[in-house]
């Protein structure tokens, strides 16, 4: 199965849906196609089918033995798309650079770059015991190795 002409096949689905994005495409050694969508306002079931259906026509089973999945990102997959993190704005993140392991809440996302806030518990400058203080950082996303939203219960 030619991968480009599957790209070009869901960026049409797509776009029929601008709220819509593609976070992966695969195809295994045997023919299994995965698709990965998100949606700015997350995705329906019917969304999915959608997609499914728009794959299965364009592409001839007969000729091409394939299996297919459509399906949304779970919690335990990491953020990959710079709209993931705008979605995600306000909610705890966890994230991995080279050097440490943030964890923040997501108040800023743009084009270049995140900023996570938390607050931190630090020895006092003058005397014994600690105080709370605010924290921010800011990293682009070439800095980012992974990051992950966290859910709270």
């Amino acid at each position: 199965m030619n991968q480009a002409a599957l790209k070009d096949i869901v960026d049409e689905a797509l776009a029929l849906n601008e709220s819509l994005y593609l976070i992966e495409l695969s195809i295994s050694v045997n023919n299994k196609v995965q698709v990965v969508v998100d949606g700015d306002n997350g995705v329906s079931l019917s969304e999915t089918m959608r997609i499914s259906r728009v794959i299965n026509d364009n592409f001839d089973r007969e000729v091409e033995d394939f299996s297919l999945e459509v399906g949304t990102p779970d919690i335990a997959h990491p953020l990959k798309v710079k709209r993931q993190y705008i979605k995600n704005l306000n909610r705890i993140l966890k994230v991995k650079t080279e050097e440490e392991e943030l964890e923040g809440t997501l108040v800023t996302a743009d084009e270049d770059k995140i900023v996570l806030q938390w607050k931190a518990r630090e020895p006092k400058l003058v005397g014994k015991g600690k105080v709370t203080v605010d924290k921010t950082v800011t990293l682009g996303y070439t800095e980012i190795k992974e990051a992950k939203v966290k859910i709270l219960f």
